[in-house]
């Protein structure tokens, strides 16, 4: 319970310096119900947001709205994950992407929700996870040429690899997310990427670089007053890696007399600095004290061992160090095992997108065999139509031909009937007047 109001308290502070300038209507519904959205969104992890959630969805549902079960669902994904029911987070952000992966036109809403969405998972300590998201949030991008896509993806990689403690890595994942953020026109996360630049400097110990990032996020403190705290509590880490007690404990006493650094400023850099005074105060027993709370382990362990030398306790010390070493090597096989993870995933991934452009390839090939072979069926039917008319042509051809023969022979058999019967008809008229003339000469010889 403990670590996650911790963590709840570290991701407050990440995203109470940009994370409420970014409420803005990229859904593009109507105002009033973008004012409720907006309204809850200002106090995301508050449970009551459940319930305004369920409310969209329903309305959604109802209308037939996708973008209002968008809104829900970016509602509730918070919640989820303050609340520790990360297999309800991770439905709801599986679902946002469902509802969202084809819409070009929304794809600024897309990101930011992919970009909350990784720093949750690496909150839950979900780096491979979390670096999958990144990486393909970044080819999307990339295929797409949104230039905001890749201003998360590698502002997220830049984190993983802060976490794991590789500063040369997160600088250069970082820096490529400010250039983007530039092209991307989305000033307001420069500052807090400028922060995060200077702290990952602090590291490296290139106090130069240091104090021009930090010149750079101030020129936004007047915008979002929340920069300028992070700004000193750069600063106050700035002077005591640069050995300068008097200006950190000055900087830290400035600190404490904000009330946003108790209320905003995240947990665990608060105890890094008071554990800091504390040591330099010569108050030892109460930072160890302080130490015992911090997590992770490897900054508990790493703390306790430096106020255990400093105590003279060397055997505690000894022991402190060969747990933050033991720490380090499962650490170091945890990273190689995310990174294998990874891999696999990605080679899986890859092996899938084959895969699916083979069985697309394939479906297109089907589809042309398909109007291929209808074609081919069409065009035999029609030769196969025309060869029956010409077969029907045919035999009527030559059924008019012999009816035309039949007729013309009955013809002939008409016109010599006719012929016989005139010579018959003549020949009975010559009889008829042989016999008169016959008769008559008989009478005469009388």
């Amino acid at each position: 319970m403990r670590r996650r109001i911790l963590l709840i308290l570290v991701l407050l502070t990440a995203l109470a310096s940009w994370g409420r300038a970014q409420i803005v209507n990229r859904l593009r519904v109507d105002q009033p119900t973008f004012l409720r959205y907006a309204y809850c969104r200002m106090q995301e992890f508050n449970p009551d947001n459940l319930a305004t959630a369920d409310s969209l969805y329903r309305e959604g549902m109802a209308q037939n709205n996708f973008r209002y079960k968008c809104l829900a669902l970016s509602l509730a994904y918070p919640v989820h994950f303050a609340q520790g029911e990360y297999e309800q987070m991770d439905a709801a952000v599986a679902e946002l992407k469902t509802l969202l992966a084809d819409r070009k036109d929304l794809r600024e809403f897309y990101f930011a929700t992919l970009h909350e969405y990784c720093e949750f998972l690496l909150q839950c300590d979900r780096m491979p996870d979390a670096m999958l998201e990144a990486r393909a949030m970044e080819r999307l991008a990339q295929a797409e040429k949104k230039p905001v896509g890749k201003m998360y993806a590698y502002r997220i990689i830049g984190l993983i690899q802060s976490y794991r403690n590789n500063p040369w890595l997160a600088i250069e994942n970082l820096e490529e997310a400010v250039r983007y953020t530039r092209e991307a026109r989305q000033e307001q996360d420069l500052p807090n990427l400028y922060i995060l630049l200077a702290q990952e400097n602090v590291k490296r110990k290139h106090f130069d670089e240091v104090q021009a990032y930090c010149d750079k996020a101030q020129e936004y403190a007047s915008f979002f007053p929340i920069v300028d705290l992070k700004i000193r509590m750069t600063k106050a880490l700035l002077y005591h890696a640069q050995g300068d007690h008097t200006a950190f404990i000055k900087a830290y006493k400035n600190l404490c007399a904000d009330p946003h650094y108790t209320l905003q400023a995240d947990r665990l850099s608060r105890d890094r600095l008071d554990i800091t005074y504390l040591v330099l105060n010569g108050e030892l027993e109460k930072a160890l004290e302080k130490a015992g709370t911090l997590e992770p382990l490897r900054e508990r362990l790493a703390q306790q061992q430096d106020i255990y030398a400093r105590m003279g306790l060397y055997q505690d010390a000894y022991s402190h160090l060969e747990q933050l070493m033991n720490e380090k090597d499962s650490v170091y096989i945890k990273v190689q095992n995310e990174d294998l993870a990874i891999l696999d995933a990605e080679m899986e991934n890859a092996q899938l997108r084959e895969e699916a452009q083979r069985l697309e390839a394939r479906n297109q090939i089907t589809i042309l065999l398909g109007f291929l072979l209808m074609f081919a069926l069409a065009f035999v039917s029609i030769l196969v139509q025309q060869w029956r008319l010409r077969e029907n042509l045919d035999q009527m051809r030559h059924k008019n031909a012999e009816m035309l023969k039949n007729r013309q022979a009955y013809r002939k058999l008409l016109d010599s009937q006719e012929a016989q019967n005139a010579w018959r008809i003549q020949m009975l008229q010559n009889r008829t007047t042989n016999i008169l003339t016959q008769d008559y000469e008989d009478i005469l010889s009388l």
